[in-house]
């Protein structure tokens, strides 16, 4: 018999059905034992009467741990009378697949029980808690969503190479590794192989995969390893099409994700999901300093305007959402020596941009120089003529004008939910202090 999977079962009532799973829950009362299967669906009571006919069944059940796995064939009935479903199986036969230890290492059935770095520790247990098992389906959801979003405007997904011979990028440490006779590094950023794909004609691409930072920082928001999402396209005119495409991606991906969980989201996460209204408000960063002093009474040396601060960061959202009613703002005109050598300047001035959604900067984006000459004057500024030789060789022989982004995934999964911190939005993190499991 081939197993159904229980979210499915509603379709098999007075069926004979096989269903497989964990343990959630089991009861042995005087006369009757119940046994709750979840297989990260949903979850379905198994009904065993104790009697002379169910001997061997009862004494597998009398014997079972929580958590342990099981394999159950019986009859789905209809039950109004049962709590979960208004379903229950009626066994035929149980199979036990696999024994847990009858004491587990953390509570699952409740989050909060344990500290995040402990539950961490236990992260194989972590997740079959419903709550963090959905922050992945979620997380799935959005990438699909971005994805299709992207497929449909005839993008091409490609998988560049993690393992590179130069520290590339400025502004990060990178990781260092050996690499036989010689030093290699993680990649920062697949930016260079984005760009290497423009050169070559390639035209809309993307990728989905890691990104490493050798930084030592312990804040909520930042990790050693991430997912990023990235992309790159040409025959741009500036970077307004950059940010034109990123806000019609990530609206696109809202509306994607709100259909098919925004209900979920709000009753557990405890936030709507806000699908926006394009296009997205701009302000230049310095304007966004004037306002924020004369608004909020937010005051800041002037040498760190170069860049945004945590707090202006927050106080962006409070005024985009008071001025705009967005989420979302677009935050331009940054110094030349605060961003990339590869971005392309108008007057001096970078032309790109940062994207700040609930307060946090989730994208750098830029129209990229595309022009040899003065990729590499920019490059030899940057003091990093030697370290990108290979990089500007790809410029030698003509490039159209590109520009693209990148989106931390677990960032935007963190924002979405309102979790904590990226340690509940990845799947296993990474940071200077844990390198483990």
């Amino acid at each position: 018999m081939k197993r159904i999977e229980i979210k499915n079962l509603k379709n098999h009532y007075n069926e004979e059905v096989e269903v497989q799973g964990f343990v959630d829950n089991l009861r042995d009362l005087q006369y009757v034992q119940f046994l709750v299967i979840t297989d990260g669906t949903e979850k379905v009571q198994v009904t065993i009467e104790k009697n002379d006919e169910n001997q061997i069944l009862n004494e597998i059940v009398s014997q079972m741990t929580i958590q342990s796995t099981a394999k159950v064939n019986g009859k789905l009935l209809e039950s109004p009378k049962v709590k979960l479903n208004g379903m229950e199986i009626i066994p035929s036969a149980i199979e036990v697949t696999s024994v847990s230890e009858a004491e587990l290492p953390i509570n699952i059935k409740d989050k909060n029980s344990a500290e995040i770095d402990t539950r961490l520790d236990h992260r194989f247990l972590d997740l079959r808690n419903e709550y963090n098992m959905n922050i992945f389906k979620i997380q799935s959801k959005m990438v699909e969503s971005m994805r299709k979003f992207l497929y449909e405007k005839e993008f091409t997904e490609i998988h560049t190479p993690k393992l590179i011979g130069a520290a590339s990028e400025s502004g990060s440490e990178v990781f260092e590794v050996k690499y036989f006779d010689r030093k290699a590094y993680l990649a920062q950023s697949p930016q260079f192989y984005k760009q290497m794909a423009m050169a070559a004609g390639m035209g809309r691409i993307f990728e989905v995969g890691p990104v490493f930072r050798a930084e030592n920082s312990n804040t909520n928001r930042h990790t050693t390893e991430f997912t990023g999402f990235d992309l790159e396209f040409s025959y741009i005119d500036s970077f307004e099409d950059v940010m034109q495409l990123e806000e019609e991606m990530l609206t696109f991906m809202l509306k994607e994700v709100k259909a098919c969980y925004g209900d979920m989201i709000e009753q557990v996460y405890g936030k709507p999901v806000i699908v926006p209204t394009t296009p997205f408000p701009r302000i230049k960063l310095k304007d966004l300093y004037q306002v924020l002093e004369e608004k909020y009474g937010y005051q800041v040396e002037d040498a760190a305007k170069v860049d945004l601060t945590t707090e202006a960061e927050k106080l962006s959202y409070q005024y985009a959402m008071d001025t705009y009613h967005s989420e979302f703002l677009f935050v331009t005109d940054y110094p030349a020596d605060k961003r990339a050598f590869y971005h392309m300047r108008k007057d001096g001035i970078p032309q790109g941009y940062d994207l700040i959604w609930r307060g946090v900067e989730i994208t750098t984006g830029a129209q990229r120089e595309h022009r040899y000459e003065i990729l590499k004057a920019q490059a030899e500024e940057k003091g990093l003529k030697d370290d990108v030789a290979f990089y500007l060789d790809f410029f030698k022989y003509g490039c159209p004008p590109h520009g693209g982004f990148g989106i931390g995934v677990d960032r935007l999964t963190m924002l979405l939910l309102e979790l904590p911190s990226l340690k509940e939005s990845m799947f296993l993190f990474r940071g200077p202090n844990r390198l483990n499991p």
